[in-house]
């Protein structure tokens, strides 16, 4: 069974021009480093916010541990850790606190807690700091307590979006390390990144997606085997997806403009945003 299961889905924002999630389909498996790719404003944060519960989606379907997200909510997000871009955490509490303040939402049993905490606390090397406020932390520091936070209750399941930005060399090496470790022993990682070069070498697969359309699912160890270079691959592919996309729009644009002539530029955005919305759910209608 799939940790993360992800089937058609569709996020569209209310008066959008653009979709943000469009039919993105892709599943992660047990024991497995999945990279996410994209340039930025791909799609990549908009996905992983509806995965995690952050955002609702507007169609489709996600499954995690086999836990339907709308239907089993609680199962769900208690299946996952999620490290997001800006470690939101609590500043006036210690390390410490904070920590243990996460482990008793997940409910995580007090003979589990300590022996779990001191492992993940020694792993990334905040022994020295652990019970001073997260205000005087660092931002790698930051990002740390953020992970131990997630990784408290031990899900299958550890989500990250842009880990690597602003860390150390030796922090970058401690989290990938880990990701590793995690992997090896049947849980699974999925995380977005924009550094080709640590997907490569950390990932079995990697997903690009491009206009809020997955482009590309990539075996990754087909790819060091044959030699294929994922940096070309990845500018190849997203070359070709934004001559598309950027063909579409101007479409788009040259129309809206049409219109615009005749009824005026705010009623001639009107009617585009509800032409490519309905565009959009009669394409959603037609995959259910």
């Amino acid at each position: 069974m799939p940790t993360l299961k992800v089937k058609n889905l569709y996020k569209v924002y209310q008066n959008a021009k653009y979709i943000s999630a469009r039919n993105v389909s892709f599943e992660v498996n047990e024991g497995e480093i999945f990279g996410f790719l994209g340039v930025n404003g791909a799609g990549k944060s908009t996905t992983i916010k509806c995965i995690t519960g952050i955002i609702p989606f507007t169609a489709g379907s996600i499954e995690i541990c086999g836990y339907d997200i709308k239907e089993k909510p609680f199962e769900a997000k208690s299946s996952f850790g999620f490290v997001p871009d800006n470690h939101a955490v609590y500043d006036k509490l210690t390390g410490s606190e904070y920590v243990s303040y996460i482990a008793s939402i997940y409910k995580v049993p007090k003979e589990e807690y300590q022996e779990r905490f001191d492992t993940l606390v020694k792993k990334f090397n905040l022994q020295n700091s652990i019970n001073n406020q997260i205000m005087s932390y660092s931002h790698g520091m930051k990002q740390k307590i953020s992970i131990i936070g997630a990784l408290i209750h031990k899900p299958k399941l550890w989500i990250l979006d842009e880990p690597m930005v602003g860390l150390d060399p030796q922090s970058i090496l401690d989290v990938k390390n880990y990701m590793k470790e995690y992997a090896a022993n049947g849980d699974s990682v999925i995380f977005s990144s924009h550094n080709l070069d640590t997907v490569e070498k950390l990932c079995d697969r990697a997903m690009i997606i491009h206009g809020g359309t997955v482009i590309a699912l990539i075996d990754l160890k087909e790819y060091r085997e044959k030699g294929i270079d994922l940096e070309q691959e990845f500018m190849r592919l997203t070359s070709e997806a934004r001559v598309k996309i950027d063909a579409v729009r101007a479409g788009l644009l040259n129309e809206e403009e049409e219109l615009a002539s005749r009824m005026g530029k705010k009623k001639a955005g009107r009617v585009m945003q509800k032409k490519i919305q309905k565009e959009v759910f009669d394409e959603i209608e037609a995959n259910s």
